[in-house]
């Protein structure tokens, strides 16, 4: 089975089963390509995606790792919430109880004292 993503956005339906799913998301992080923002960041359980703009390819399969050109990916390690940066993405939807779950979520997380 195919899922595409702009076909889903479009109102198409989508079944989820058992049977192997490609889920297609031709450029993953589509508002930060959009904006030409800095932050490259991919999230995966499984999957293939390649950046364009830095020619890398990165592949990650749950319980097997996270791989950029075949180099294994690696977290930094780091505990402490207040040496972090937060990076977001409020979603698409605008229903006035998704909003207000989101906005009180924002508020607990910039009440840290994080780097940005």
């Amino acid at each position: 089975s195919f899922i595409g993503e702009e076909s889903v956005a479009a109102g198409e339906g989508s079944i989820l089963t058992d049977n192997p799913t490609w889920i297609i998301d031709p450029i993953d992080g589509t508002t930060n390509f959009v904006h030409r923002s800095t932050f490259h960041f991919f999230y995966i359980e499984f999957g293939i995606v390649y950046s364009c703009v830095e020619d890398k390819m990165y592949t990650a399969r749950k319980g097997k790792g996270a791989f950029c050109n075949g180099q294994k990916l690696q977290v930094s390690g780091q505990e402490d919430i207040t040496k972090s940066l937060l990076v977001t993405e409020l979603g698409s939807n605008r229903d006035p109880e998704t909003i207000k779950i989101i906005l009180s979520n924002m508020e607990r997380l910039l009440s840290i004292p994080i780097h940005g």
